[in-house]
C-alpha cells in the first residue's frame, strides 16, 4: 500500500470533536481531562489513530502545535506495565526537549500507575540512569548520543522496543546527529512503529522516512500561518550600539512576566544577561557551555518567577515551555526564518498570548522582509520608548511599592521611630518619608534625565575654548595650545591619532563604578601595554564608558585586557559604540579555539 497523505487544517470539517472520538485509553483520557485538554489538535487528530492503527507516521508540523501530545498518548494508550524492559524511544535534539517530553509523558500517565519515564540525555550523572534502568522503565527518552553511549556500553537493552519516535527531526540532522540515529533506527527490532516529526522535510528526512518507514501515514499540518496568531509581533529600528539602551527603556516600561532574549553567540549570553543585572534587572544566561545542573536550576527559577529574564542562544532554548513566558526579545534578529519560528514559539503557546519583539537595525532591513514574508504576517513598527514613558513608569512602581509596605505588619514600628524623629529634630514627617526614599535609591537618581555631555568628563584632542587647550593623559591636565597634536581624518572617514586609525570601544564601568579618566587610562595603558598617547576622546556614562583607541589593537592587547578590572569590576573591552556586546575581550584577527556546537 502506498503512503497516505493526510492533510489537515486548523479548520477540518470532520475533524472529531473530542478526544474521547479517538479511542484511546480511559485512564489517559482522564489525565487529559485533568490537564485541561478539550479537543484535539489537528496534529493530534491525524495521528493518534494512525499510531493506535500501527502505522508508521511522518507528521510534518511547526513547533507549537501539539505533536508530543500526538504520539504520547497513543503510546501510553498501548503499553504492557507488566513488562519492565523499555518499549518506547523518543529522540530529542536538545536535553530541553528531552526533559520537556518526558514531563509531558508523566501527565499523560498520572492515572496509569506503575509507568516509568526516563529522561536519558549528556550532562546528567550515568548513576541516576544506570539506577533506574535497572529497576525497570516502560519509556527512554533521550538525545541521540547519550543514547549511543548506553547502548555501546550495553546499559539500554531496546529488544523489546515497540515504539520509536523521532522528535525535531531536521533540528537533530543539523546538528549533525544523523548517524546516530539511522544506527538505532537500524539496531532496533524491525517491527517497532516508527512516528517521525519535522518541521520541514530535507531530503535526507525523506530518505530516512523511505528507508525505514513502510506504508507510513504522512500527516501535513496546514497552517494560515506559521506563526501563533495570538503572539503579537513587533520591531524596532534601532542601531547596533543603542541596543542596551533600548532594551533598558523597552523592560521598564513593558509589562511582561517572563522573557526569553535571544541573541547569536554563547559569549552574547553572559555579556548582555550580567549588564542587565548591573541594571537592575533579574537576569540570567543559558547556553551550551553552561553545566546541566545549573541550566536545570535557571530554568526552574524562571519557572517559579525567582528569574524574569532569560538570555540564552536557539539552540538552549530549544524545547523550553514555561507558562510565564509573556515575551520573546530577538536582541539579535536570526539570519533564517525558522530559527524566528522556533524562537517566537516560545511564546504564545496552548491559547495564551504572547509578545515578540525584534531588534532590526538598518543593515537588517532585507532579514525583517524575509521574515515577514515566510511568515505572511507584517511585523508592526514600535517607537521607542521616550524618557517620559520611562519616568512616568518608574513613578508608578514606586508609588505601588509604597502601597505594597502600607500592608507590612512592621508600619506601626515605623512609625513610632519616625514620630520620635520628628519630636527630636522638629522634622516633618513629610520630609523625613522622602529623606528615606533617598535611602532607598542609594542616592541613584529615581527619574531619567536627558543625557548631556558634560565638559568635565569629556576629553578629547580637540580645542576647548573655555580652558584654552586638550587634555594632557601623561601630565593629568590640559596642554598648551601650542603642544597640541593635530587630529586629521583619514580618506576613509575615520579620525586618527599621529596617523594612526582610531576607533571607538566600550568598557563597562562608568559614573556608577565612580571612575575617572585617570583610572581608565592608567589600567588600559599599564595592562594593555598601551601608550598614553594611543588615547582619544573619553566618554564616562552611567554604567558604561566609550573610549577611543587604535583601530586595530594587536591580538595581545585583547587578551591582556580580558582580565583588566577597574574599580573591582572586569572592563569587558568589546568594539563598537555604547552598549555594543557584540565582540567582548576578543580581537579580529585572534585565531579562535573550535568548540563543540551549541
Amino acid at each position: 500500500m502506498p503512503p497516505t497523505d493526510v492533510s489537515t487544517t486548523d479548520t477540518e470539517p470532520d475533524q472529531p470533536a473530542t478526544f474521547a472520538d479517538l479511542g484511546i485509553d480511559k485512564r489517559v483520557l482522564r489525565a487529559l481531562n485533568d490537564v485541561g485538554y478539550e479537543s484535539p489538535s489537528p496534529i493530534q487528530a491525524a495521528t493518534i489513530p494512525a499510531l493506535l492503527e500501527g502505522r508508521h507516521v511522518v507528521g510534518l508540523a511547526q513547533t507549537g502545535t501539539g505533536k508530543t501530545a500526538a504520539f504520547a498518548v497513543p503510546i501510553l494508550s498501548q503499553l504492557d506495565l507488566k513488562r519492565k524492559k523499555p518499549q518506547a524511544l523518543v529522540l530529542a535534539p536538545t536535553r530541553e526537549l528531552a526533559l520537556q517530553v518526558s514531563e509531558a509523558f508523566e501527565r499523560y500517565a498520572a492515572h496509569l500507575h506503575g509507568v516509568h519515564v526516563l529522561p536519558v540525555y549528556g550532562g546528567q550523572a550515568y548513576g541516576v540512569q544506570l539506577s533506574a534502568l535497572r529497576r525497570g522503565v516502560h519509556v527512554v527518552v533521550g538525545t541521540p548520543g547519550r543514547i549511543m553511549d548506553h547502548l555501546e556500553k550495553g546499559t539500554l537493552d531496546l529488544s523489546e522496543l515497540r515504539f520509536l519516535v523521532l522528535d525535531e527531526a531536521d533540528e537533530m540532522l543539523k546538528m549533525g546527529f544523523q548517524e546516530d540515529v539511522e544506527t538505532i533506527l537500524a539496531d532496533t527490532p524491525e517491527d517497532k512503529h516508527v512516528a517521525l516529526f519535522s518541521a520541514t522535510m530535507p531530503p535526507q528526512i525523506r530518505r530516512i522516512s523511505k528507508k525505514y518507514l513502510t506504508d507510513a501515514a504522512e500527516i501535513t499540518v496546514k497552517n494560515k500561518t506559521v506563526t501563533a496568531a495570538n503572539t503579537t509581533q513587533r520591531y524596532l529600528q534601532v542601531a547596533h550600539q543603542q541596543k542596551l539602551d533600548a532594551l533598558t527603556r523597552i523592560l521598564e516600561v513593558e509589562n511582561f512576566e517572563g522573557m526569553i532574549i535571544f541573541v547569536r553567540t554563547k559569549q552574547a549570553t553572559e555579556v548582555l544577561a550580567e549588564r542587565l543585572r548591573a541594571r537592575g534587572f533579574s537576569a540570567a544566561a543559558i547556553n551550551g557551555d553552561v553545566a546541566q545542573a545549573q541550566r536545570e536550576r535557571t530554568i526552574n527559577q524562571l519557572r517559579d518567577a525567582r528569574l524574569d529574564i532569560l538570555v540564552a542562544t536557539d539552540v538552549a532554548a530549544r524545547g523550553l515551555d514555561v507558562e510565564r513566558i509573556s515575551h520573546v526579545v530577538n536582541y539579535d534578529i536570526p539570519t533564517d526564518t525558522e530559527s524566528y519560528v522556533h524562537r517566537i514559539g516560545r511564546t504564545g503557546r496552548a491559547g495564551r498570548t504572547g509578545d515578540a519583539l525584534s531588534f532590526v537595525t538598518p543593515r537588517e532591513r532585507h532579514l525583517l522582509k524575509a521574515i515577514e514574508r515566510a511568515t505572511r504576517q507584517p511585523l508592526t513598527q514600535m517607537q521607542l520608548p521616550s524618557i517620559e514613558d520611562v519616568n512616568v513608569t518608574r513613578v508608578a512602581k514606586f508609588t505601588e511599592s509604597i502601597t505594597g509596605a502600607l500592608g507590612s505588619d512592621q508600619i506601626a514600628f515605623f512609625r513610632d521611630i519616625i514620630d520620635r524623629y520628628e519630636l527630636d529634630h522638629d522634622v516633618p514627617a513629610a520630609d523625613t518619608a522622602a529623606a528615606l526614599a533617598v535611602l532607598v535609591q542609594d542616592d541613584q537618581p529615581l527619574l531619567l534625565e536627558p543625557e548631556k555631555v558634560e565638559p568635565a568628563r569629556v576629553f578629547d584632542g580637540k580645542r576647548d575654548r573655555d580652558k584654552g587647550g586638550a587634555w594632557d593623559f601623561e601630565k593629568g591636565r590640559r596642554r598648551d595650545r601650542d603642544d597640541e597634536r593635530p587630529r586629521r581624518r583619514e580618506p576613509g572617514g575615520k579620525r586618527t591619532r599621529s596617523d594612526v586609525p582610531m576607533a571607538t570601544y566600550t568598557i563597562a564601568v562608568g559614573k556608577r563604578h565612580r571612575v575617572e579618566p585617570r583610572q581608565i587610562v592608567g589600567a588600559l595603558a599599564n595592562e594593555g601595554g598601551l601608550n598614553r598617547n594611543d588615547f582619544g576622546h573619553i566618554d564616562i556614562r552611567g554604567d558604561h564608558s566609550l573610549v577611543e583607541l587604535p583601530a586595530d589593537l594587536p591580538p595581545e592587547t585583547w587578551t591582556a585586557l580580558e582580565r583588566t578590572r577597574i574599580s573591582g569590576k572586569l572592563i569587558e573591552l568589546s568594539e563598537g559604540g555604547a552598549s555594543a556586546p557584540a565582540r567582548s575581550s576578543v580581537p579580529t584577527k585572534k585565531p579562535r579555539a573550535k568548540k563543540p556546537r551549541d
